[in-house]
């Protein structure tokens, strides 16, 4: 009977221990995934955006969460990159950009957050005013959809030459109906776009690649779309991106809220040199607002 009770104690003694190993294994496969959520990367273009998630980075440590900066050098790699998992978040690009990706590629992402709303400006080395431009000259823009399309509506803005109301945000230079100066444009990748400076009789550059490149859009541009807010759209307020499946992540909305803050827009003002200005509101329906952009994407039939 002793040797009984004796089996009976050891089983339950062995049920007990098996039962706090797999409650102990149970917790560390919890701290690990709490770990691995606690840890996220974002991709940004551009030493400017660099800086400010860098510090925004060091705020959301205290906080308990990683923030990796990747940066990129081009506006396509950042979204292959969160499509295929590489990253967990992106913040470079406005909204009419993220609309024609996401149509070209049948890609699953949204936006989360505003981060600025950036000027495209028109630079010249020979030029000290965009009514100066000759008949026949030469201009460069960028040869993406939605940076040319911008490009071509701040010459139109400029009244440099006019586009097809049909075409939407995103004009191309076959939707130009007007070029009374009868200007030569040549498209090339945004990033080199500054470099043309010496080539060309004016530049329409991203203030990011504008920046890079030494300028300083409020001192050295000739015009710039921003001059007048009222007549840009929420379409051209760039954006924290993520997959749709992502949207509701506690972490990443920590992070936009660490983004959107007083010391963001101080670390904005610092090294854009006053050019960007946050976007954010406390009254934003990004969702509503992206949904309006990609309808305006589409050409009018």
């Amino acid at each position: 009977m002793m040797n009984n009770k004796f089996k009976l104690s050891a089983t339950i003694f062995a049920s007990i221990i098996a039962l706090a190993a797999c409650g102990t294994a149970g917790n560390e496969s919890d701290s690990a995934a709490t770990e691995e959520q606690a840890e996220y990367t974002v991709g940004v273009v551009g030493d400017t955006e660099r800086l400010v998630w860098e510090d925004v980075a060091e705020r959301v440590a205290d906080e308990g969460i990683t923030l990796n900066v990747e940066t990129f050098t081009d506006y396509v790699t950042p979204n292959t990159a969160l499509v295929d998992g590489s990253l967990d978040l992106n913040a470079f690009q406005h909204l009419a950009y993220l609309a024609e990706f996401v149509a070209s590629n049948n890609a699953d992402l949204q936006p989360v957050g505003y981060t600025y709303i950036s000027p495209m400006g028109a630079y010249s080395e020979s030029l000290e005013s965009i009514d100066d431009l000759a008949d026949g000259g030469t201009v460069v823009i960028p040869n993406d959809v939605t940076n040319a399309g911008r490009a071509l509506l701040l010459l139109e803005l400029a009244g440099v030459l006019e586009v097809d109301d049909a075409a939407g945000i995103t004009p191309s230079v076959e939707d130009i109906t007007a070029n009374p100066k009868n200007i030569e444009i040549t498209e090339v990748d945004a990033a080199q776009v500054p470099r043309s400076l010496a080539d060309a009789d004016l530049v329409v550059a991203n203030t990011n690649y504008a920046v890079d490149a030494g300028l300083v859009p409020e001192e050295d541009s000739i015009f710039l779309d921003t001059d007048d807010l009222g007549s840009l759209g929420a379409q051209y307020k760039n954006a924290v991106v993520v997959r749709s499946e992502d949207a509701e992540n506690e972490g990443i909305q920590t992070i936009v809220e660490a983004y959107q803050s007083d010391e963001t827009a101080a670390k904005i003002d610092e090294v854009t040199s006053g050019a960007d200005q946050p976007a954010w509101t406390d009254n934003d329906d990004i969702a509503a607002d992206f949904e309006d952009v990609v309808n305006q994407s589409e050409p009018a039939e």
